[in-house]
């Protein structure tokens, strides 16, 4: 069961520009002039898929979309989900209710004219849908969301709900109707969730780590949620003088994120999160 089982993996398509670690740097009103790089790690990411027999969901910024549809239709393409990240990587403590309302018209909007059906998948900018911004779920289930990959079940300074249930669950926001939360992987360490889900947590442990813990995982019969970004696969990217502890955070070990990626599609099966919440019979299959 361990190898048969199926997991979810995952891409949150944004420049290297857009992160939060760099947000000192880059400012919203020059991100037009700097140049893109997108290319460089989405080349390898769906080089790496397709040599591996692998699906993931593609969790794209309208921004993106808007700009390079065409790689969204590679994305399609090559039989992977699209889904939203939101517009422009606003946390949502600073959009509120109804601007996060116009900011996922937008990038259905942008999602649809680039080719791919409107998404019924969504994950909030750096994790901020915390029990402070909980309402974002009604926001979510009003413009007919299925399922949500934004709770991470860990205690960290900007974001996290240590409390909520790390596996595959159905919210009921007060407003009404009902969401499916699949949350980026954790496994239970000293009574916490040590998290292993994937991004910086990818690059900073040791791949034989990661591997164990969706082994671990799948030997308990859960299957695990991963996510990157194509910025990890570009080590040739512009460095900044960012704060000591953020450029750590964002080029640690960016050369290695494609060889241990393509390791991990080595020995375990991962496709899209519709395709294992369907499989799973969390969510109906259309």
């Amino acid at each position: 069961m361990t190898q048969d089982l199926l997991h979810a993996l995952s891409f949150d398509v944004e420049e290297f520009f857009q992160v939060a670690n760099l947000r000192g740097h880059y400012a919203r009103d020059d991100w037009e002039g700097v140049p893109s790089r997108l290319d460089h790690g989405m080349d390898d990411v769906l080089a790496c898929l397709e040599r591996r027999g692998a699906r993931a969901t593609f969790f794209f910024l309208g921004w993106v979309a808007e700009r390079r549809p065409d790689l969204v239709r590679r994305c399609l393409d090559g039989g992977h989900e699209v889904a939203s990240h939101g517009y422009e990587h606003l946390y949502l403590q600073d959009l509120g209710r109804e601007a996060l309302d116009a900011d996922l018209a937008r990038t259905e909007e942008a999602l649809v004219a680039a080719g791919a059906p409107r998404p019924i998948g969504f994950r909030a900018s750096t994790f901020t849908l915390t029990r402070d911004t909980w309402w974002a779920f009604d926001v979510l289930v009003a413009r007919g969301y299925r399922y949500d990959s934004s709770v991470h079940p860990v205690r960290h300074p900007v974001y996290g709900v240590p409390d909520f249930d790390p596996g595959i669950s159905v919210v009921e926001p007060e407003g009404g109707g009902s969401i499916v939360e699949f949350p980026v992987s954790t496994v239970p360490f000293l009574g916490r969730n040590l998290p292993v889900g994937g991004g910086g947590y990818f690059r900073l442990l040791p791949g034989a780590v990661t591997r164990a813990a969706v082994r671990s995982l799948a030997k308990r019969g859960v299957p695990a949620a991963l996510y990157l970004h194509p910025w990890e696969f570009d080590p040739g990217q512009p460095r900044v003088p960012a704060p000591a502890l953020k450029r750590f955070r964002h080029y640690l070990n960016l050369g290695r994120t494609l060889p241990r990626l393509d390791a991990l599609l080595r020995r375990f099966r991962f496709g899209t999160f519709r395709e294992v919440l369907e499989a799973r019979g969390a969510l109906a299959a259309d």
